[in-house]
């Protein structure tokens, strides 16, 4: 391995997720040989979530040194040189520039429910779903509103986009982040033409100029510069010429991390946002608020349930409990010790309710924060039940909107979950199951997530040995990977549509 790393043939993968930024390095078996992260938050200002630009700056050279530092540790040589390197982020969002490349307004995260206008507006004018999140629909606020710095705006990106251009200097974007901007067309694989003139004629200017190129998986997106080595590590250890993909958002590099790009297929990813993405065999009939149509990495249309709120309480709860509840050996495991109580729960959580909204929650129809442990007197509220609550409420607004795919009558025929709430085997991912109705994998790359993701898709932007990216999953990524399905019970499904009802009737009280 050491040789393998001296002789820059590894590739990495850096996604900025909500509280972290990881760096994952893999060799050519697409096996996780180093890694590093940074914890960040973001932060509530005068109304607007934001993260500064300085907290994105360090927080990447701090995952990347880690990264570097546990090369350094495990083999005993620097990381002088990568083969190829991506970038993937939280998706949507605002960040616009001027001619300069000055930022001319906080970065606006996709956890701003503040374009209800403006996405109204759009999906009216366009005909199709504009969620508030998306880039479109805050540039279309800030019009609306009429900002003071619109009239400056000369270039629009998101996260890993701004990273990306900061590493190579390309303002360039993966097709699957590039559909959380503004709308593709399928059959073009570029931005929707004809909403595009919709939009310039609403209001004036040629939109386009400002968004950045839209590219799909497999292609290079530019070289990492000497200037971009430079700003990712300051130590000046690193250098140029690693080949740079296209960045995609964190949805693209989970359906990549769960090898579901393929028609009928789909993954959920959870963190401290969820969502399910199921690439659709044909477009669906009607749109809906609840549902986006985004794309795969290569340009495949995709049915997107996104829901603002995720893990954040039980991450916050078990916080709280750290101390009172230790392993045995080796210092606390409070999660799995909570999951694990979880299991002892009624399958309704006895009548117990755990609203857990951070922020609005667009999907359920919840505007703002909403923080909540609900019972009734004849609720059995036992540290069971409330575990188990706390674990199903990270999934009951993405059941809501999987129901209406259900009534769309789109077809899945497997569905991959990911992210670090399917760590402790079998709970999560039974809960999830049973939420859905559907059977759920989980792969051993589960846990690893988007970051792994961005590697690979690092390593198919280097070589993609002449396959699409669906064969090059199946044969070169996944072949001989292992996994465990679980089937959804009569007693879970019918325990959670209680709670499920149980939660609707709390968030309208």
């Amino acid at each position: 391995m050491k040789a393998f790393i001296e002789s820059g043939k590894a590739c990495m993968g850096i996604e900025f997720g909500s509280t972290r930024i990881k760096a994952i390095l893999i060799d050519d078996k697409f096996q996780v040989i180093a890694q590093g992260a940074h914890d960040w938050e973001n932060k509530l200002t005068d109304g607007i979530w934001s993260y500064s630009m300085d907290d994105i700056e360090s927080g990447v050279r701090d995952a990347y040194a880690k990264c570097a530092a546990d090369v350094e540790a495990k083999y005993g040589v620097k990381l002088t040189k990568l083969a190829a390197l991506g970038i993937s982020g939280m998706m949507h969002g605002y960040l616009p520039f001027d001619e300069e490349g000055k930022l001319l307004v906080p970065f606006r995260t996709w956890r701003n429910v503040i374009t209800g206008q403006a996405a109204a507006e759009l999906s009216e004018l366009f005909k199709f779903n504009v969620p508030q999140r998306w880039s479109i629909a805050h540039y279309c606020q800030a019009i609306l509103n009429k900002e003071p710095h619109v009239p400056s705006v000369r270039w629009l990106t998101t996260l890993a986009g701004f990273v990306h251009y900061s590493l190579c200097g390309e303002n360039v974007m993966g097709v699957g982040e590039a559909s959380g901007m503004f709308p593709i067309d399928p059959a073009t694989g570029d931005y929707n033409a004809r909403m595009l003139a919709a939009f310039d004629a609403k209001v004036g200017g040629s939109l386009k100029d400002k968004l950045p190129r839209v590219l799909k998986a497999g292609e290079k997106a530019g070289v990492l510069t000497e200037r971009g080595a430079k700003w990712l590590d300051p130590t000046g250890v690193l250098q140029p010429g690693a080949v740079m993909a296209p960045p995609e958002g964190d949805a693209g590099t989970g359906m990549v991390a769960t090898n579901a790009v393929a028609p009928r297929t789909g993954n959920v990813s959870a963190g401290t946002s969820i969502f399910a993405m199921i690439v659709l065999e044909q477009a669906m009939k009607g749109y809906y608020p609840e549902i986006d149509v985004v794309t795969t990495p290569c340009g495949d249309e995709v049915a997107m349930v996104h829901c603002n709120n995720c893990t954040n309480e039980i991450n916050a709860w078990a916080e709280l409990f750290k101390g009172v509840f230790t392993k045995k050996e080796g210092g606390p495991n409070i999660y799995g010790t909570l999951f694990t109580e979880s299991l002892k729960g009624d399958k309704d959580c006895g009548g117990v309710v755990v609203v857990p909204f951070l922020s609005g929650e667009p999907v359920t129809g919840v505007e703002d924060a909403m923080l909540r442990v609900v019972r009734k007197p004849d609720s059995k509220f036992t540290l069971a039940n409330f575990m188990r609550a706390q674990i199903y409420s990270a999934f009951v607004s993405l059941k809501l909107g999987m129901d209406i795919l259900s009534r769309e009558n789109v077809k899945i025929d497997s569905l991959m979950g990911h992210g670090g709430i399917f760590k402790d085997k079998g709970i999560a991912q039974q809960y999830l199951a049973d939420a859905l109705g559907t059977s759920v994998t989980c792969m051993s790359t589960a846990t690893e997530g988007g970051p792994w993701g961005m590697a690979v898709l690092a390593a198919y932007a280097l070589d993609n040995k002449g396959m699409n990216l669906g064969d090059y999953l199946n044969k070169c990524v996944f072949a001989g990977a292992q996994s465990e399905t679980l089937a959804p019970t009569p007693d879970g499904i019918a325990g959670f549509d209680r709670y499920a009802a149980n939660f609707k009737e709390a968030i309208h009280a």
